[in-house]
C-alpha cells in the first residue's frame, strides 16, 4: 500500500506565550519512505513533530494519519500512539524508570497486553536496538547513546507503524551515528515508516528518500533529496549544500560526469565507487 500516511492540510499552532511555531503548514509523509526534515531552528521540525502524535492539537487546519482527521479523544489518541512513535531530542526527558526493562515496559503495558506479551516485546526491541544485554541495567548508568537506543526501543516495544525521531543524531559520535544509522536502517527494511528531524545534511542527503525543507513555519521544499537540496532557494535557508552534491556538481562542470542509470551518488562510498568506474572507463577509452 503506498501513498502519505501522515499529512498536515493547512496546520497553524502558536504557542501561549505568542510564538507563531506553524503557518497554514501542507505537507504529506509517504508511507514506507525514509523521510527527513529540515530546517532552521525555530523553522517548526519539532511543533510539527507533536503534531504528528497528537501531543499538540492545531489552532487550525488539520492533521491525517492513514487518510483520515486525528481522532483527539482519550481512546483516539491511545490508537494514534500505538501508530506513530515519537522519540524526543533529549533522551532524559523520555526515560523515567530505574532499569532498561521497565522503561521499555511501561508503552506496551498501558496498553493492557498480558505479562507474557510486554515480555516479548520488550525483548524484540531491546533486541532491536542492540540493547538486549542491558535490559537490567539502571538507566542513569547509561551512556547519552545508550540512553537514545533506549527510547527507541520503548517505542518499538508499542509496535507503530511510523517511527518519529526528532534530531536522533544530535550528540554522538561519529561511531554512534554510524549504530544508530544501522539500526534505523533495519527498521526501515522492516516494513517502517521512518521520520527524522536533523541539520545534517549530508545525512538527509544520503539516507532519505524523501526530504521536507520548513521556513519559518511554512513548508518550503518536499521531493527527492538530490532535486530539493540543490535548489537556491533551499541552499540559502539551509546554510549549505550536502558535500557530495557539491562535489558531483562540481565535476559535472570540468566534464566528469558521474551520473549513472540516471543515478546520482548520495554517499562518499557511492561518490568513490562513481569514480573510480568514471577513470576505469577513462583508461580504457
Amino acid at each position: 500500500m503506498t501513498g502519505p500516511i501522515l499529512k498536515l492540510e493547512s496546520v497553524s499552532y502558536c504557542y501561549p506565550d505568542g510564538t507563531r511555531a506553524l503557518e497554514s503548514c501542507s505537507l504529506a509523509v509517504q508511507r514506507g519512505q525514509r523521510t527527513a526534515v529540515l530546517g532552521a531552528n525555530g523553522a517548526g521540525k519539532t511543533t510539527m513533530f507533536l503534531h504528528l502524535n497528537g501531543i499538540l492539537r492545531p489552532l487550525a487546519g488539520q492533521v491525517c494519519w492513514d487518510g483520515s482527521p486525528l481522532d483527539y479523544s482519550r481512546g483516539g489518541m491511545r490508537q494514534l500512539r500505538s501508530k506513530v512513535g515519537l522519540v524526543f531530542q533529549n533522551p532524559d526527558s523520555q526515560l523515567f524508570s530505574a532499569s532498561v526493562r521497565e522503561d521499555v515496559s511501561f508503552g506496551p503495558m498501558n496498553l493492557g497486553l498480558d505479562e507474557a506479551l510486554v515480555r516479548q516485546r520488550v525483548e524484540e526491541a531491546l533486541l532491536a536496538v542492540g540493547m538486549a544485554e542491558s535490559a537490567d541495567k539502571p538507566v542513569h548508568n547509561l551512556s547519552y547513546g545508550q540512553k537514545k537506543r533506549v527510547c527507541i526501543a520503548g517505542v518499538l516495544a508499542m509496535q507503530p507503524e511510523t517511527l518519529v525521531l526528532d534530531e536522533p543524531m544530535a550528540g554522538l559520535d561519529a561511531a554512534m551515528q554510524e549504530e544508530l544509522t544501522a539500526v534505523l536502517e533495519g527498521l526501515h527494511a522492516s516494513g517502517m515508516t521512518v521520520i527524522i528531524a536533523t541539520h545534517d545534511l549530508d545525512f538527509a542527503y544520503g539516507w532519505a528518500d524523501d526530504v521536507i525543507v520548513l521556513q519559518s513555519g511554512r513548508l518550503l521544499a518536499n521531493g527527492a533529496p538530490a532535486e530539493v537540496l540543490m535548489r537556491d532557494d533551499v541552499r540559502k535557508t539551509l546554510g549549505g549544500t550536502p558535500l557530495v552534491a557539491e562535489i558531483t556538481a562540481s565535476l559535472s562542470l570540468i566534464g566528469v560526469e558521474l551520473r549513472a542509470n540516471g543515478y546520482l551518488p548520495r554517499s562518499k562510498s557511492e561518490l568513490l565507487k562513481a569514480i573510480n568506474a568514471q577513470a576505469g572507463r577513462e583508461s580504457k577509452s
